[in-house]
């Protein structure tokens, strides 16, 4: 079982910037590939931003190219996964969720792929 724990969300204008956290605990696995997905209100979940459990490899949607930056850290046994998000806009705001998948592939992008979820944190960006 693994447990997902997001933190780091809250209000910023817009061009300003935020870092969120996902700290993974239990039993974790060094194939398990890392997701943070977003979420408005009445849309469907949708992908950000995905990184392989070395940090070798990270895949971004469009949107968010050249502004959100994805990365692993390690200390002792927990291990965080980062999401640093500048030049934030008003239409980043959603709640954002971090998620793990036990079997990594090519559908890194597909909410459906992934077993574990924290339960969010919110990002708004103000106009």
């Amino acid at each position: 079982q693994v447990q997902l724990v997001e933190s780091g969300g809250g209000l910023v204008q817009a061009g300003g910037s935020l870092k969120l956290s996902c700290a993974a605990s239990g039993r974790t696995f060094s194939t398990y590939g890392m997701g943070w997905f977003r979420q408005a209100p009445g849309k469907e979940r949708e992908f950000v931003a995905a990184i392989n459990w070395s940090g070798s490899r990270t895949y971004y949607t469009d949107s968010v190219k050249g502004r959100f930056t994805i990365s692993i850290s390690r200390d002792n046994a927990k291990n965080t996964v980062h999401l640093q998000m500048n030049s934030l806009k008003p239409e980043d705001t959603a709640g954002y969720y971090c998620g793990a998948d036990r079997s990594p592939g090519l559908g890194y992008s597909s909410p459906q792929r992934y077993d574990y979820w924290g339960q969010g944190t919110q990002v708004t960006v103000s106009s």
